[in-house]
């Protein structure tokens, strides 16, 4: 496989659409009104971050 088809592969776009979704959530729950929300969005969008740059680099290489 060389570096286009790799770069034009499916499955990292599927992972960038995933990431941000989760990342969006996380920052949606920034405005929700319970005891943790701070901590428990700040961990969800981290983890929407995470998601996005293993997607970006897997399309860079």
């Amino acid at each position: 496989m060389n570096s286009t088809e790799n770069a034009n592969a499916e499955g990292h776009y599927k992972l960038m659409v995933l990431a941000i979704v989760i990342g969006t959530i996380g920052v949606y729950l920034r405005f929700a009104d319970f005891h943790y929300s701070s901590i428990v969005s700040n961990i969800i969008l981290i983890i929407g971050v995470l998601l996005a740059l293993k997607s970006i680099f897997a399309i860079l290489k």
